[in-house]
């Protein structure tokens, strides 16, 4: 098989990375690769602690890509067995662990959301279940005996936390162990993560060494900050923007970033420039709006298309920036020809209660046809014209009746 030069390789490779332990290994590793015309096994595991992937997830997804497309082996592992341990990766406290019912159903999904940057039909997809969940009580204890307590302390997380007395369970020093087999099995060449990852990915290459195995190089990733701009990207903390939003919340959501990220996002996010274009630095310089504004073209053509990034951007102008309803928003049918104003909010499920819609009207956050009502006794007249209601800031609906 024809491989780009190793130079080549490495500056594609290198890119964006935090770490690569070590360069040199890699650089004969990819040395041998070109000489054998073998590629290498490149391994990059995802936890199914949850269902959705974000972008967060998508920046050592497309590392990965990157490594498919150099003709390398990408190897994705579904860690239903380990997310049963729960990663300890940069948690004060013990991380809840999902039984084994939650962790296949979250896991079910996350082949197809990674394909939408993987090449699907170059992807080896595994589940470690299969190998970790065959050891027997003795092959755990003969594979702890290659790990020492003190070693197991030296990581932060677990350091910060013994030293202020938090609990740290067993099984949580298991984890990476579990984590450092699946590259043992796979006897990959490369481990990829994010940085809270670089623990569990050294520990891998610990074993693929005690196990005879030629060591892994470990490649670590920046963590994608959040759209608040202060924490990582997480779904439980409310600052991610999924793989599967809908097109017009993924535009929408990627807008609402701090201005000083967008140079981290645009990196990490947009393939490469072109060459010759001009630096994304500068683009933000003289235009930080409308920079922004391609990125979430961007960001949402990668996960749809074009079209639908227009139009994202197109309903976004209409309904956030105009405060306009949607331009194909449906009509919803009533068999009254009118209907109190509460009970119509209520039946259209725009607020969550009566008291909630009664408070909404009072503020003035609810207009009929682009009039203000804040009567909480209003009738609405319902017939064969619709009738347009904006319920909050963002949600519309247009109703007929009888």
């Amino acid at each position: 098989m024809h491989f780009p030069s190793v130079k080549e390789q490495l500056d594609i490779i290198v890119n964006n990375t935090v770490e690569v332990l070590s360069t040199d290994e890699l650089e004969k590793k990819l040395t041998k690769s070109i000489a054998t015309g073998k590629p290498l096994k490149i391994k990059l595991g995802a936890d199914p602690s949850r269902p959705d992937l974000h972008l967060g997830h998508s920046v050592v997804l497309r590392k990965l890509r990157e490594f498919q497309d150099l003709g390398h082996e990408a190897i994705l592992i579904i860690g239903d067995f380990t997310a049963m341990i729960g990663d300890p990766s940069g948690k004060s406290k013990t991380r809840p662990q999902l039984t084994a019912e939650e962790a296949k159903e979250n896991g079910k999904s996350y082949f197809e959301q990674a394909s939408k940057i993987l090449d699907a039909n170059k992807t080896t997809i595994c589940y470690n279940a299969d190998w970790l969940g065959a050891m027997s009580f003795a092959d755990v204890i003969r594979l702890s005996s290659h790990y020492t307590v003190a070693r197991m302390l030296e990581r932060d997380d677990f350091e910060k936390r013994y030293k202020a007395q938090e609990p740290i369970s067993i099984h949580e020093f298991l984890y990476p162990l579990a984590q450092g087999m699946d590259s043992v099995h796979l006897k990959n060449d490369v481990e990829l993560g994010g940085t809270d990852q670089k623990f569990n990915l050294l520990v891998g290459r610990d074993l693929q060494r005690e196990y005879g195995i030629d060591p892994q190089v470990c490649i670590t990733m920046p963590l994608l900050v959040g759209t608040a701009g202060v924490e990582k990207m997480s779904k439980s903390l409310g600052n991610a923007i999924c793989f599967n939003d809908a097109p017009e919340e993924m535009y929408g959501r990627t807008l609402s970033i701090p201005d000083d990220l967008i140079e981290t996002y645009w990196n990490l996010l947009v393939p490469r420039q072109a060459e010759g274009a001009t630096p994304i630095a500068e683009r933000i310089a003289t235009d930080p709006r409308e920079t922004k504004r391609e990125l979430a073209r961007e960001v949402v053509a990668q996960y749809y298309s074009a079209a639908d990034a227009a139009k994202a951007q197109e309903h976004f102008d209409r309904v956030i920036v105009n405060k306009q309803a949607p331009s194909d928003l449906p009509t919803v049918e009533f068999a009254e020809a009118s209907m109190p104003l509460v009970e119509l909010l209520m039946a259209l499920k725009a607020f969550p209660s009566k008291n909630e819609a009664r408070r909404m009207i009072k503020q003035g956050a609810v207009q009929v046809d682009e009039q203000k009502i804040t009567d909480i006794n209003a009738v609405v007249e319902l017939g064969e014209n619709p009738v347009t209601i904006k319920a909050g800031k963002r949600k519309f609906f247009k109703v007929k009746g009888a």
